[in-house]
């Protein structure tokens, strides 16, 4: 398995809160597990496959904290990283769920890093995502609605961390 960081943005404590529990079952240690708020974007250096999470907010920005960190992530080249992306929203947001996974992919994409990670939106219902594309079977990256589906989220993590393991 490649060295893995994860770097998060949490207004409200949901992503964080999923950011490690995604460590706790890839076995990534605590101090591999970052708050993007109080991280340098070049922190990235020291990992092979970087695992990018935001929630999404207003009419499906970023969480804060990311902008500042995104920026910076935009500078570098990132040819030689591997990248998978989750994020948390509110289904109920039907034109935007979890428009920040999507967000991140865009900007990050002109980076030459590889995405991997894409998954599912099975138990979601919701008419638009910039994170899952109108003609694709999957989002790219983890959903997750912890308001409206919180039974939904412990399998998902499983499954799809599951996932990351097997394209690592």
């Amino acid at each position: 398995m490649k060295k893995i960081g994860i770097f998060y943005g949490s207004a409200t404590g949901t992503t964080e809160k999923i950011a490690k529990r995604i460590g706790q079952l890839l076995g990534v240690a605590d101090e591999d597990i970052h708050n993007v708020a109080d991280t340098a974007p070049s922190k990235v250096a020291d990992y092979s496959l970087l695992v990018l999470g935001s929630s999404t907010w207003g009419s499906g920005e970023l969480e804060d904290d990311w902008y500042d960190f995104i920026a910076g992530l935009e500078e570098l080249d990132l040819r030689n990283k591997e990248i998978a992306l989750f994020g948390c929203g509110d289904e109920t947001m039907t034109d935007t769920f979890c428009n920040a996974v999507g967000e991140l992919y865009k900007r990050l994409k002109p980076t030459g890093a590889k995405f991997i990670g894409a998954y599912d939106t099975i138990g979601y219902t919701f008419d638009e995502s910039e994170a899952k594309p109108a003609d694709a079977l999957e989002a790219v990256g983890l959903l997750i609605d912890e308001v409206n589906h919180p039974e939904l989220t412990e399998t998902r993590l499983r499954g799809w961390t599951a996932l990351l393991s097997k394209e690592a």
